[in-house]
């Protein structure tokens, strides 16, 4: 990072996450499926105040894909759309993570998500009192080694979604080996069944384990987003919100839009005395520029004392 940079502390990057790959329109209506859909959900999230865009990509009908054409796709349609920052998902319970390596280094977002551990990932229906879905959702460490090469390769920052504190706590051999650097970016899920649970002590817990000098956000599932939105922005961190997350505003209202839910973040953000990120702040808080393209054997060499 630039030694003329000093953070500051009352900057709060927004993150939308637009489109996720298990809601669908049946439950949401206002959900994008189509790159074009996608990039118009980019444009009303940066309009209402966000600076980075979380995206997953769809097929026509809303099933996953990722295809790297349609990543490149969804990429062209927003940055005609907005100058919004670009964090593509690699999310996968999929050992192969070939396509998502493809996409990372041809469409070269500046940020891509990076899932740091294995974990039961299940939903359960207290009204049926059933799982609604019940999985394993598999992160080895090779796994994730693949995905940071490729990264480190396409001059991409990996952002690492945590849900639980070991996955945070595993990422020392990871900064041993070189394939990973810092200043680190973390993301804190809380909320999903099998990682940690939506408290404010999650949250300071996650924080006192993570490296000193990293950038953070909560990332909140369902209703208690908001809450945790509010948690962070009292504990000086970033947020997320959009519907991939929670559809439902505050008042218990579906969104009709990601930019609905943005508007409600960077209302609190600013409720709170302080203040919503622009897109420029966001590439010095996240030091986006400090990401250069290197390959493994550059990254063995940086690991190795002099």
């Amino acid at each position: 990072m630039s030694q003329t940079f000093v953070r500051d502390p009352d900057l709060c990057v927004i993150t939308c996450a637009v489109t996720g790959v298990l809601a669908n329109r049946k439950q949401c209506p206002g959900i994008p499926y189509t790159p074009e859909e996608i990039g118009e959900e980019c444009r009303r999230a940066y309009e209402a105040g966000a600076s980075v865009v979380h995206i997953h990509a769809r097929h026509e009908d809303g099933t996953p894909t990722f295809d790297p054409k349609v990543f490149a796709r969804i990429k062209e349609e927003v940055v005609k759309r907005c100058p919004i920052l670009l964090n593509f998902s690699t999310g996968t319970i999929l050992e192969d993570v070939s396509e998502q390596c493809t996409y990372i280094t041809e469409s070269r977002p500046h940020i891509a998500a990076l899932n740091m551990g294995t974990m039961n990932y299940s939903k359960y229906s207290e009204n049926r009192k059933q799982f609604v879905f019940d999985m394993v959702f598999p992160n080895t460490y090779a796994k994730i080694i693949k995905l940071l090469e490729a990264m480190n390769a396409a001059g991409v920052k990996p952002e690492l979604e945590c849900f639980d504190t070991g996955h945070t706590h595993g990422i020392w051999p990871l900064l041993d080996m070189g394939v990973l650097e810092k200043p680190l970016q973390f993301s804190f899920i809380v909320n999903v069944l099998g990682g940690i649970p939506p408290l404010v002590e999650s949250l300071q817990l996650q924080t006192k384990i993570m490296p000193p000098g990293s950038e953070w956000e909560v990332i909140g599932i369902s209703k208690s987003g908001w809450r945790m939105i509010g948690a962070a922005l009292a504990l000086g961190g970033n947020v997320r919100a959009g519907l991939e997350d929670n559809i439902y505003l505050p008042s218990g209202e579906m969104a009709r839009s990601n930019g609905d839910l943005i508007e409600v973040a960077a209302r609190m953000v600013r409720d709170c005395g302080r203040k919503v990120a622009t897109v420029e702040q966001a590439k010095q808080i996240l030091a986006l520029d400090q990401i250069k393209p290197r390959t493994a054997s550059t990254a063995k060499q940086a690991s190795i004392p002099s």
